[in-house]
């Protein structure tokens, strides 16, 4: 099953506070304080295919699985798909210009986007302009989101249900960092056209902030009433990388030729993520709360408040010399993860609210290179529905592969 799938069978509610809590406490990765490729603002140009001053270079990255769930004892069997197939385009146009961009072709040709498509004027370290199609950072996944960097199959739900990457918008605006002895400091700012009124008026039945993106907003904002985003993260060489973002703006139509024919909703998403490694022992984990306002007398059956975490816990077990390869890894992973889609309480009863998902996901990976992963994950997850009724039991099988080229 494709990972849009996934997503409807939302299963139950999970204990937020101890993956929230174990986001906190995760260690640190080493970094260097002179270079900044390591930050997490850096993931775009931290590839492989980008050359040298005054190049142009063509890179890409490929991603394909096998799937087999099981719900509940019903089955819909074995299947294969070729997930992504995103095709890099960088240039360094002059010594403080340079150029990148992404093509990207999901489960064949069924979605094609451009993805990125961007331009940064490097003034310094601690300024570089930015405008063109871009990834908005919030959280850690948005600009770092390339299947071979991750060690298990599908991505956190929470970072596609709350945080709706890979989110591209167009907009503008100035990044850097700046190192100290050990610490890193980096900032992130852009204005952006947003989303759409599609967070409410869509066939989900709930407010999905996924469905707010739309084509259409590449060409010109819905309401006139950019977006804002921002993120400041602070790195260092025994405590790792810690980044704290938000993303905000008014997403519905309350304007039309200049009228406004409607109250100005307001969306914020506000995100912690953490990354680094305690002693061998790899650590990933976000915690995000998003804050809808709704229409009056939905925001019970749509849900005005969501959030949700997930915790990435990676172990090397085995370094293989073989086949001429030198640096394989085999790693044991765990993940687990959790999303509240309608945070609150009936009026009427005072019960909980229900539409959340727990999942719990094993898995072992193979890298023959740091660019080339093999996968496989056990998913098991629980859904639980708006009434709060039995969870649905989901489960089932994964393998695949993601290389970049």
């Amino acid at each position: 099953m494709n990972r849009s799938r996934v997503r409807r069978h939302a299963p139950p509610r999970f204990s937020m506070a101890c993956v929230a809590l174990a986001a906190i406490a995760c260690g640190a990765a080493p970094v260097q304080s002179q270079v900044d490729s390591t930050l997490t603002q850096s993931g775009l140009y931290n590839r492989p295919f980008i050359g040298s001053v005054s190049s142009t270079s063509v890179g890409g990255y490929v991603e394909g699985n096998t799937n087999y769930f099981v719900e509940d004892g019903v089955t819909e069997g074995f299947s294969m798909e070729l997930r992504r197939f995103n095709i890099f385009l960088f240039s360094q146009v002059s010594q403080r210009v340079r150029f990148l961009s992404e093509l990207e072709f999901e489960h064949g040709t069924e979605e094609i986007a451009l993805e990125t498509a961007l331009v940064d004027l490097r003034l310094s370290p601690g300024l570089v302009l930015r405008g063109g199609i871009i990834l908005p950072p919030l959280g850690y996944l948005n600009q770092n989101h390339d299947s071979p960097r991750w060690d298990f199959i599908e991505r956190p739900l929470v970072t596609t249900d709350i945080i709706p990457s890979t989110l591209s918008e167009v907009g503008f605006g100035a990044y850097g960092s700046f190192a100290r002895g050990d610490l890193v400091l980096s900032y992130d700012a852009y204005l952006t056209n947003g989303l759409g009124a599609g967070v409410v008026a869509n066939e989900t039945g709930r407010t999905d902030i996924a469905s707010g993106k739309s084509e259409e907003l590449f060409g010109e904002d819905n309401n006139g009433s950019p977006a804002l985003t921002g993120r400041v993260a602070m790195r260092h060489t025994s405590l790792g990388e810690v980044g704290l973002s938000y993303y905000g703006g008014y997403y519905n139509d309350y304007q039309v030729e200049g009228v406004q024919v409607d109250d100005k909703r307001w969306l914020g998403i506000a995100a912690l993520d953490v990354v680094g490694e305690v002693g061998p022992t790899s650590l990933r984990a976000e915690v995000v709360y998003a804050s809808i306002d709704v229409p009056t007398g939905l925001a019970e059956l749509h849900g005005d408040t969501q959030w949700g975490a997930y915790l990435d816990v990676l172990l090397p077990v085995w370094r293989p010399q073989f086949l001429g390869y030198t640096d394989a890894v085999v790693t044991a992973g765990l993940r687990l993860e959790a999303v509240d889609y309608n945070r609150g309480t009936f009026s009427t009863t005072g019960s909980a609210i229900g539409d959340q998902v727990t999942a719990l996901v094993p898995g072992v990976s193979f890298r023959p290179s740091s660019g080339t992963v093999f996968r496989a994950n056990y998913r098991y997850h629980w859904a639980t529905d708006f009434q709060g009724n039995d969870p649905a039991r989901r489960a089932g099988f994964q393998v695949g592969f993601a290389t970049y080229f």
